[in-house]
């Protein structure tokens, strides 16, 4: 066991070797791989006085299923064999760990059977996902944990009332979003450090809510609605929250988990962790964990080889995609599904395993998304037998897996799918061969998915040979921009799906020629776009009103790596992560492009917005304020006077104590200057005055001899 030193013994240590800490790069230290030289983490903190607990298992891992059919031995090993089926979905079952009993008269079973799991929380979420499991008509599986009959047999014979405890209220997780200031918060990780800010714009400076050190192991990441903050570690990953700062809500155990992702209503959690395989030429074993965040209870669990989970999607640690399930069905969080080789596998959260208790086949299927909001699924599949068959994009209808609608496409060398974030539109960027197929070119199949049989529209540039940069969809609106061309200065074109007449059919709005952008960034209330250059273009940021087709602002964060709206549109963040070694920070700009504030920070690493829940005002109350907004602006008009009151006031203070400061200066160097006065006045032979044009200049010419040198001169005297 590794010796534990306290910090004030390491600080100590350092002192007797003559070594300063605070000059210590602790980042650069890299321990060896599984070696932590007793440094404990805040999680092993509390088991320093501790022993190592003795694991007691009991029968809290074996299960109890009833109403099964009573069946003579011919029929036993088929009745086992389907047992198994069904149980060995959820977890391992121990070998020798499926027992059914058999009445030695009848020599029939009881219709009842044991099952032995590795881990009770196997068991445990065995009874939940299959007690009331319809076997048939005549069998529905009644399961109990063996551990409970002990709990029944315990059961008193007199009835006592229940003890009442008092109600106590819990923890108000959405206080944040009741700032009198309507403020919103970011998290920055930077260093060792981890820091929730509000974004003060009127202060032009952020305010800090709660920092702590090493709150991560890794990274940090928001609930989609803003709930919780996550955080990694090595023993797994916890969330946190509170009504006056961050407390840990619960614990997610997961050893060496890499990567986690919320279900978009938030109520579960994906952890993910790969291991090293002992044998070379095996591949990563991959472990996946589905938790209710609420309970912090398993769900469901997933193992299996990395080759089984490379399929689609980013490419993440290990070769394994991410994320490796995608969440559907909107923010009920009904579905999740994952692919796989010829199918798409949907799963129901209700008793989280397969919907229908199969996966959707769909042959030589690369690539699927879900609506933002309804159960449907799009997905892509290239063509095949060298072009005979073509390729295809369908839209099915999930619980029941019925085709909405089809389109064949031909020549397909690529194909990316865009759902619009309300579920309107959905825009397939389709590459093509040429006729040669030496080269390719680019259109568009946009789907009009809430009209009637669902029509579609084909887009193509005016110069189709173009090279498609960037797409983006407005959020809550029907336009969008693409960034095309092959120059170093490409165009960006913006679309519409709507006309004048609201006619269905999609129309250019505008061409931007020749700008320094790659990347398109949509305030997420619309109207605003932010052109981005990023990498090569070092930070170039145009501010565009689409209303307007005007631009409002043009700026520069140079060597910018992100760029982030706030959830409300009105602020953007741009920020320079340790990607580079210099310039490292954040700046903070107005919806119109005008720069507010700037942070630095060494060794940056992150910067999140912290996300809003949708509003609970209706689209017709949301445009009714939109309409009288200066009638509801006058309330905050006076908060924006005494705000800025506030910043002249600190502004002339700090002007004052600039001009306090030099005349400080200035008194302190003429009372020198006076004190001097008799030394200058021994100087100047007994003249007393120090003011230069009462004196006379006159030029001397002194003369002195620098140097005397000998030199002895030898004299031949026959030269004589």
């Amino acid at each position: 066991m590794a010796l534990v030193i306290s910090m004030e013994g390491i600080e100590a240590r350092a002192r007797e070797l003559g070594v300063d800490l605070s000059a210590v790069d602790l980042d650069s230290i890299t321990l060896p791989a599984g070696e932590d030289f007793g440094i404990l983490s805040d999680d092993e903190e509390v088991l320093r006085n501790e022993d190592d607990p003795e694991l007691e298992m009991g029968l809290s891992n074996v299960i109890v299923v009833d109403n099964l059919p009573v069946v003579p031995p011919e029929k036993f090993e088929k009745l086992e064999n389907v047992i198994r089926k069904i149980y060995s979905q959820i977890g391992a079952i121990k070998e020798n760990g499926l027992w059914m009993p058999v009445n030695p008269e009848t020599k029939k079973t009881y219709g009842y059977c044991f099952i032995e799991y590795n881990t009770p929380q196997e068991a445990e979420l065995a009874r939940e996902k299959t007690n009331g499991y319809k076997l048939d008509k005549s069998h529905i599986f009644a399961v109990n944990m063996l551990d409970d009959f002990e709990k029944y047999m315990k059961v008193p014979d007199t009835w006592t009332p229940a003890e009442i405890k008092p109600y106590t209220p819990g923890e108000n997780l959405l206080k944040w979003l009741t700032d009198e200031k309507a403020r919103d918060q970011f998290v920055i990780r930077a260093g060792t450090l981890t820091e929730v800010y509000w974004n003060d714009a009127r202060k032009l400076a952020p305010e800090l809510v709660f920092q702590k050190q090493y709150w991560t192991d890794s990274f940090i990441q928001w609930s989609p609605l803003g709930t919780y903050l996550a955080t990694v570690h090595r023993q797994g990953s916890q969330v946190w929250g509170g009504e006056n700062g961050f407390e840990r809500l619960m614990r997610f155990a997961h050893p060496m988990v890499k990567l986690i992702d919320f279900s978009p209503g938030e109520r579960y959690l994906v952890t993910y962790s790969s291991h090293e395989p002992s044998n070379p030429r095996d591949t990563h074993r991959v472990v996946l964990n589905i938790f209710d965040v609420r309970t912090g209870k398993v769900m469901r669990d997933f193992k299996g080889n990395a080759d089984e989970f490379t399929t689609g999607g980013n490419i993440g640690v290990s070769g394994v995609s991410w994320p490796i399930f995608r969440w559907g069905g909107g923010k009920d969080d009904k579905y999740f599904a994952r692919l796989g080789k010829n199918v798409i596998s949907v799963y129901e959260t209700d008793t989280f395993s397969l919907l229908d208790k199969k996966s959707l086949k769909v042959e030589n299927v690369v690539d699927f998304s879900w609506s933002p909001t309804d159960p449907i699924i799009s997905l892509f599949v290239p063509e095949m037998g060298g072009g005979n068959q073509p390729a295809r994009v369908s839209l099915v209808q999930i619980p029941g897996k019925e085709e909405l609608r089809q389109k064949n496409l031909f020549s397909v060398s690529d194909c990316k799918m865009y759902w619009q974030n309300s579920g309107e539109y959905l825009a397939v960027q389709v590459d093509r061969y040429t006729k040669t197929k030496k080269s390719t070119y680019t259109g568009f199949e946009l789907f009009r998915i809430k009209e009637r049989d669902i029509p579609i529209e084909v887009l193509e540039l005016e110069n189709k040979n173009d090279k498609i940069i960037a797409f983006a969809w407005e959020p809550k609106g029907h336009r969008f921009a693409i960034i095309h061309g092959d120059g170093p200065r490409p165009d960006i074109s913006f679309y519409t799906m709507r006309t004048a007449n609201n006619t269905s059919r999609v129309s250019k709005l505008t061409t931007l020629k020749a700008k320094q952008a790659n990347a398109l960034f949509w305030s997420p209330a619309g109207r605003f776009i932010v052109l981005a250059g990023l990498k090569g273009f070092n930070g170039q940021l145009e501010f565009y009103n689409v209303d307007e087709l005007e631009t409002m602002a043009t700026g520069e964060h140079f060597m910018a790596t992100d760029i982030m709206w706030d959830p409300t549109g009105r602020y953007l963040a741009t920020a320079v992560t340790s990607v580079h070694e210099m310039e490292n920070g954040f700046q903070i700009w107005s919806f119109n492009g005008k720069h507010l504030y700037k942070v630095s920070k060494d060794h940056f690493y992150q910067f999140i917005w912290r996300p809003r829940p949708p509003s609970l005002l209706t689209p017709e109350k949301e445009e009714e304020i939109s309409k009288n907004l200066k009638k509801y602006s006058k309330k905050y008009e006076q908060e924006d006077q005494d705000a800025f009151n506030q910043l002249s006031e600190q502004e002339r203070k700090r002007r004052t104590q600039l001009q306090e400061e030099w005349d400080s200066w200035v008194a302190k160097w003429k009372q020198y200057h006076e004190e001097e006065r008799a030394y200058r006045r021994e100087l100047r032979d007994g003249e007393a005055s120090d003011e230069e044009e009462e004196y006379e200049a006159k030029e001397v010419e002194v003369e002195e001899v620098v140097e005397v040198t000998e030199e002895v001169l030898a004299f031949d005297l026959d030269q004589e």
